[in-house]
């Protein structure tokens, strides 16, 4: 070992130093350093023997050491654990995976070894993607550089990592943790477009690695499961040891189209069926597949509420988006965005199942009313996953204020929705309830921040917050915004 790699010994516990655990294998780490400190491995000396250490500050109150071949971890609390100790060894170059898991080389360059001092964005940085976190508190950007980190309330860049081999073209975050999972872009030299990198930041290295035959369109994070899209195949797999637990035949899914529930009481995935317009449905915890007849069309974005319970479409026509009941596949309600056809960029349900948000290549981003909801304990539906929980919903608008708080108002309809039946379908259409407007054929994506606001991030680098009025509507207010990214993109 070099000795650049020695770290520090006045740094450790005294009680790691003199190397005393007892039979449970437990620490109690005392006068740790900084949280999130990750010291790089080293040897001490003890007894006459070198005893190689590895030594991982994860909070005020939690830090993991690794000690030869033992994993010892001191506590006083610990929510959950990404990697189980019992996955995980110790090397001379860190803390690696067994290599009995998956795709992953134990040789793997660390891309992040040899980081180049930061770059202005004058630098020609190309921005690849934009992806919001489980529960849209932060966003990741992708770059021909690297990728960056920001939180959205307070906006701020969090970190970012830049590498001279080139930038990543998917990154996911999960939650506020340090695990990443990261797609190369094209023009990235050490990874390329069909693998994918699980990159945990505190430990500053790759701990696994999965390579495909064909690009990877997307990826998405659970707590327990990564799911790998390909444009004719998803993979999902579990995340404690990688094993390969389901595989899903799609229709050609250039998008990457796919999305997770993140409740812990569920496990709910959505993904484009087999048939144009059809969306899959698979309940892993019922063990449950569910085909949903949602369009006509090809599917063009889709989006679940956070329990898995509801789910929002829209097609490649672009005009109607609609909700439907994962469940039994009923549906829902049906909202219209407009008359013309549109590229929908994002779909995105509130997380108190109140609101949904569109944005489209029209340099719009509606905000419609949702009239049906998950409500109370005392209700209940026909799935034994769900025996608490129960959804109601009402075609009538003449009963809908039982189901919408008086905070809420009803989307707008024609002046002659009486007459549905009679004239065409758009005249009986639900409109947006609100609306801000954005350039035309750029790309946003749009999230829901704090009460009554909106988020948005965009491919020409910028953000925004905006506020609406839930009970009147109209144009949304202009709260923020932000240019995180100086950048020449164009619309594609």
């Amino acid at each position: 070992m070099h000795n650049s790699d020695r770290a520090d010994t006045s740094l450790l516990p005294s009680m790691l130093i003199d190397w005393q655990f007892g039979e449970s294998g437990g620490l109690t780490f005392t006068n740790l350093v900084s949280p999130g400190v990750c010291l790089r491995p080293f040897t001490l000396a003890r007894n006459k023997a070198a005893i190689d250490y590895y030594l991982l500050i994860l909070s005020d109150m939690l830090a993991l050491a690794i000690v030869g071949s033992r994993v010892l971890i001191g506590s006083r609390a610990y929510d959950y654990s990404l990697i189980p100790m019992s996955s995980i060894v110790s090397t001379s170059s860190g803390i690696l995976p067994p290599t009995r898991i998956g795709m992953f080389d134990s040789g793997v360059y660390d891309p992040f070894s040899q980081l180049e001092p930061e770059f202005s964005d004058s630098d020609e940085t190309e921005l690849l993607s934009v992806s919001w976190n489980q529960d849209y508190s932060c966003f990741a950007a992708g770059t021909s550089r690297g990728f960056r980190i920001y939180n959205c309330d307070p906006f701020k860049e969090t970190f970012r990592r830049d590498l001279k081999s080139g930038g990543f073209g998917i990154v996911e975050m999960l939650f506020r943790s340090n695990i990443l999972a990261l797609v190369g872009g094209k023009s990235n030299s050490q990874y390329p477009p069909n693998k994918v990198i699980i990159w945990d930041d505190h430990q500053c290295r790759c701990i696994g690695e999965f390579s495909f035959r064909s690009e990877v369109r997307a990826v998405k994070l659970r707590r327990d499961r990564i799911v790998v899209v390909l444009e004719h195949k998803i993979y999902v797999y579990n995340f404690t040891d990688l094993k390969l637990l389901h595989q899903i035949e799609t229709l050609a899914n250039p998008r990457g189209l796919c999305c997770l529930s993140h409740s812990l009481n569920t496990s709910v995935l959505a993904c484009p069926g087999l048939r144009r317009g059809q969306v899959r449905i698979e309940h892993f915890g019922l063990n449950m597949t569910k085909l949903i007849n949602a369009h006509d069309s090809q599917i063009a974005c889709l989006n679940l509420t956070m329990d898995g319970l509801l789910l929002a479409t829209a097609s490649t026509k672009g005009t109607l988006i609609r909700i439907f009941n994962t469940m039994d596949g009923t549906r829902l309600q049906e909202v219209r965005r407009g008359l013309d056809r549109a590229d929908i960029y994002s779909i995105c349900l509130s997380p108190n199942v109140q609101w949904l948000a569109v944005s489209s290549d029209k340099g719009t981003v509606h905000l419609f009313s949702l009239r049906v909801r998950v409500v109370g304990e005392d209700s209940s539906i026909s799935s034994s996953a769900s025996q608490s929980l129960a959804l109601f919903y009402q075609n009538s608008s003449s009963s809908l204020d039982s189901l919408i708080p008086p905070s809420t108002s009803d989307n707008p309809g024609s002046a002659l929705s009486f007459m549905k039946g009679i004239l065409p379908k758009y005249f009986s259409s639900e409109w947006s309830f609100a609306q801000f407007r954005l350039p035309e054929y750029t790309e946003f994506s749009a999230a829901f921040g704090s009460q009554n606001t909106v988020i948005i991030a965009g491919m020409d680098g910028s953000f925004y917050r905006c506020s609406f009025d839930p009970v009147n509507g109209g144009e949304m207010l202009q709260q923020e915004y932000v240019r995180f990214l100086k950048t020449d993109n164009r619309p594609k």
